[in-house]
């Protein structure tokens, strides 16, 4: 079964601009054939300002192939039902920044997936926030 992540912007502050509407089917590198691995859906509650490994590349149960075609989702859903635009968590990869998640924001990005590259998250605040994520990968 394939996975397929779909992404809808609309906007009305440029003039012309009539949205974008885009698709991909999650594949193994330079090839048709569907990525078959994930890690699982999985939460993190944070509560301290503090960076912490949402994903250890070098702890994964299954190891995935470096350099190639895995995906990775996050999003901040704020805690208990409550979204809080001003509590921000800036996602890492090997401890350097790659952007920063406000209540409620989400992200999917490439990754390399070697063993030292482990994805990161540090809240700007010791509020409480919760962070949903998955990884989709090929095996080794």
């Amino acid at each position: 079964m394939a996975t397929i992540a779909t992404i809808n912007i609309s906007s009305d502050i440029a003039p012309g601009f009539s949205g974008i509407t885009e698709s991909m089917t999650l594949t193994q590198a330079g090839t048709i054939t569907d990525i078959d691995n994930t890690t699982g859906f999985q939460r993190r509650k944070l509560s301290a300002v503090a960076a912490v490994d949402l994903i250890t590349m070098a702890s994964e149960l299954i190891e995935p192939k470096d350099s190639v075609a895995s995906k990775i989702f996050i999003r901040n859903i704020g805690y208990q039902g409550a979204i809080d635009k001003s509590v921000g968590v800036t996602i890492g990869v090997n401890a350097e920044p790659i952007g920063l998640l406000y209540g409620g924001d989400w992200m999917m990005m490439p990754l390399t997936c070697i063993d030292a590259d482990d994805i990161t998250a540090t809240p700007a605040t010791d509020d409480t926030v919760v962070l949903e994520f998955v990884m989709f990968y090929e095996e080794a």
